[in-house]
């Protein structure tokens, strides 16, 4: 594999992230949070291109001047806690103009040029003839200046690992126990959950790295060779990346995800075994057809394509079905102490089973395809989901049943 895999692979994954996402920073160029996320995509993705050894060596030869590339990637890293951190005061505050937001991100764009002006000063007051495009922090870690180069880069980046993680465990506690008394949660409030916890992570692995990273510095102050440590943390650095680039995306896009992919993948499988029976049995003559949707159709289009076909079968099985059928499961799933819910529901799938069969041999019966009609508008006035409930009672029958009726018995698969 290329020596630099491991660095372009996830900056070719952001930066097409990047380009998805252009037209919507284009459009919403004036909001800072936007601007911010586009940042936070920006900039790892330029972070893994300049660490990767072979561009270190094409950005050294470009310019002449060694060991470059460790600048610029210390700088970019900088920049990315700063973007960070003024997402989440952007996320947290109220609105983006309140004073107390302006003056915390003014803070922290102060403090990122404070420490991005000492660096390079560092740097070009140091000496770094020899290009080491592996080991740079614990080649140079005795060299006057870029030794307090690389220790004002890792403490700054381990300082913004403690704030990030700070700020995300209080949030999360907040949305904990402002959410405590709720049955169900927001798809927003659950992303972004998900996606602090994930922040809490990732910034618990940077205080880690650049722990690890400070250590080894300090093993070459005292006259050890601690260098493995430092090139066993190059996997792990981009890995800790990502998972932030994650956890920043997670609240941004998961409440879009989860109600268009998430939810609509949880009714097309609630809806398996109606659909099944739809499936084998088809549509009765005159009904109406529906195109299916196509291949690339994504969840949601072929949610709402099943659930039109399914309704429509439902009416066109009325004048076939047996309003009898559907009382005897009724009464029959009482005595055996479903809920009401539960019970129409299995009413209904033992009514549209049975009318199913009898619509090969029966004759439609219009006066009760009335009956079958009502009671189906019944349920869906008071079942919002009816055609889940009915498939799942479908599903929950063992086997097969027979449900007794005036006039004969009807068997429900």
């Amino acid at each position: 594999m290329h020596e630099g895999a491991d660095y372009y692979l996830p900056a070719a994954v952001l930066g097409a992230a990047l380009l998805v996402k252009l037209p919507a920073l284009v459009r919403g160029w004036r909001s800072a949070t936007v601007r911010t996320v586009n940042a936070l995509l920006l900039l790892p993705c330029a972070g893994f291109v300049l660490s990767s050894p072979p561009t270190i060596t094409a950005v050294n030869r470009l310019t002449g001047i060694s060991n470059l590339s460790a600048l610029l990637v210390h700088c970019i890293l900088t920049v990315y806690a700063c973007a960070s951190l003024v997402l989440l005061d952007y996320w947290r505050a109220e609105s983006v103009d309140c004073a107390r937001t302006r003056r915390r991100v003014r803070v922290w764009k102060a403090g990122c040029c404070v420490v991005i002006t000492a660096l390079v000063g560092l740097f070009a007051l140091g000496e770094v003839p020899v290009e080491r495009p592996r080991d740079f922090d614990t080649y140079y870690a005795t060299t006057p200046f870029i030794s307090a180069m690389l220790v004002l880069y890792l403490l700054g980046y381990v300082a913004a690992g403690v704030a990030t993680t700070v700020v995300c465990w209080s949030w999360l506690l907040d949305i904990g126990r402002r959410t405590a008394g709720q049955e169900t949660r927001t798809a927003g409030d659950r992303s972004l959950q998900i996606g602090l916890l994930v922040l809490v992570i990732a910034a618990l692995a940077n205080i880690v790295f650049g722990s690890f990273k400070l250590t080894a510095i300090a093993a070459r102050w005292a006259g050890r060779d601690w260098d493995a440590l430092n090139e066993s943390l190059s996997p792990f650095i981009s890995a800790s990346g990502m998972m932030i680039g994650v956890g920043l995306l997670v609240p941004a896009y998961g409440p879009a995800l989860i109600d268009r992919v998430w939810h609509p993948l949880l009714g097309i499988r609630a809806l398996r075994p109606l659909w099944r029976l739809v499936s084998v049995s088809g549509l009765p003559p005159g009904s109406r057809m529906f195109l299916p949707p196509p291949w690339y159709a994504g969840p949601e289009q072929v949610l709402l394509y099943r659930m039109t076909t399914i309704h429509d079968w439902m009416l066109a099985l009325c004048v076939h079905c047996t309003d009898e059928v559907r009382e005897a499961a009724y009464r029959q799933a009482k005595e055996s102490g479903a809920a009401e819910r539960e019970a129409v529901a299995a009413g209904l799938a033992a009514m549209f089973t049975a009318a199913e069969a009898r619509a090969r041999t029966v004759p439609p019966a219009p006066e009760q395809g009335s009956l079958a009609l009502a009671a189906v508008c019944s349920a869906e006035a008071a079942d919002r989901d009816l055609l889940v409930s009915v498939s799942r009672a479908l599903a929950v029958a063992p086997g097969r049943r027979r449900i007794a009726a005036p006039g004969g018995s009807f068997e429900c698969r």
